[in-house]
């Protein structure tokens, strides 16, 4: 137990800055002492301000107070050191990173960790310099947030007084004396009452956004799944028609060979029975020529008894008109062929056209709604 206290009394003698037992112990006009490096290091870093404070209270001095060494707390000091007993340990340091914010109090290169920020002394303290706005009665009025490197921003930057009224007029941030000059007669209230009413409207879009965002996706899903359906009846369109153009195609080329068969056949007949006359005719033909070379060499004769004696055999032979009668119009005969095909083909034309109009006007029509404001 009596270990217990010497540690509790030890405490007392500790400088808040470097947390170790006081080196050459001064006590500044607040009362609070500390080592006389450690306080001149932190009032060294004022001198452009000409306002000095306490790292602890934050009470404030100008001109710099000058520094006398606190003989009784030298001398308690020094007892403790010869006793051979040595300060209770300081807690585990935890020091800031990049993205921390560091104590304002904490001396050397290396500063711990800020827990809260204060914003009355706009001041960020670690969990050991924290301790007086805790203890010390003084404190006990000063609001602590979670520590932030953003204090100036709370400030107002014309009386630098802490801001905590919200100007409905002028939509901003004030302090109570903008609210007794500029801001006078304005519809005021006070910050922590507008965030609530701005939190509310605030819950309010988050639903609304919720809403519509659950809106858009139904929209979506419903759009993707028509756009699949319409590719997928493409497809089976486009595989239909194939299919139907191609027994198109074959249906004409079947058509097509059986016209060319038809040309051919009645062709063939046709010269058939052309080319039989032709050899009749020539035959008929030789035989006249015969005939009329005999009947001119008997006109020349001067024999009188054969004159009578052959004329009566030559006169006897007679021309042969038993031959058929053809008819050849190869031209009007084809040329009605082709007519008939040529209409066909523009009878055609005409249908698909048609069809591909009414087909080209008739489709799937994907409807956008243009999207509301939020």
């Amino acid at each position: 137990m009596a270990q217990q206290g010497v540690l509790l009394d030890q405490d007392q003698f500790c400088c808040s800055v470097c947390l170790d037992l006081l080196k050459e112990p001064v006590t500044i006009p607040c009362g609070h002492s500390y080592c006389r490096s450690c306080i001149e290091g932190c009032w060294d870093q004022d001198v452009l301000k000409g306002v000095y404070s306490c790292p602890q209270c934050r009470q404030t001095f100008s001109p710099r107070p000058t520094l006398s060494k606190n003989n009784m707390l030298a001398e308690l000091v020094e007892k403790l050191r010869k006793t051979g007993l040595q300060a209770a340990p300081p807690p585990a340091l935890c020091y800031a990173g990049p993205r921390d914010v560091a104590c304002d109090i904490c001396t050397g290169t290396r500063k711990q960790k800020a827990l809260m920020s204060c914003l009355a002394c706009l001041a960020s303290y670690c969990e050991t310099h924290l301790q007086s706005h805790y203890e010390s009665p003084a404190f006990k009025k000063h609001k602590l947030v979670k520590a932030t490197a953003q204090l100036q921003e709370k400030i107002c930057s014309h009386h630098d007084k802490l801001l905590e009224v919200y100007c409905r007029t002028d939509q901003q941030c004030i302090c109570y004396q903008c609210l007794m000059d500029e801001h006078k007669g304005h519809d005021t209230v006070s910050a922590a009452a507008e965030r609530t009413e701005k939190q509310r409207q605030l819950g309010m879009s988050q639903q609304k956004v919720q809403q519509r965002s659950q809106e858009r996706e139904k929209e979506l899903k419903e759009l993707q799944q028509a756009v699949e359906s319409l590719k997928r009846s493409a497809q089976a369109a486009v595989e239909d028609s194939d299919q139907i153009f191609t027994e198109l195609i074959r249906s004409i080329e079947r058509r097509s060979s059986e016209v060319k068969e038809l040309i051919r056949a009645q062709e063939k007949a046709q010269v058939s029975e052309a080319e039989g006359v032709l050899e009749q005719l020539k035959q008929e033909i030789a035989e006249l020529r015969k005939r009329s070379t005999e009947l001119e060499q008997l006109s020349h004769t001067e024999d009188h008894i054969h004159f009578l004696q052959s004329y009566q055999s030559l006169s006897s032979i007679s021309v042969s008109s038993d031959l058929p009668s053809i008819v050849v119009r190869p031209l009007q005969y084809f040329g009605d062929v082709s007519k008939t095909v040529s209409e066909l083909r523009e009878k055609l034309e005409d249908f698909l056209k048609g069809e591909w109009t009414k087909m080209s006007t008739t489709g799937v029509q994907i409807h956008q709604h243009s999207p509301g404001s939020v």
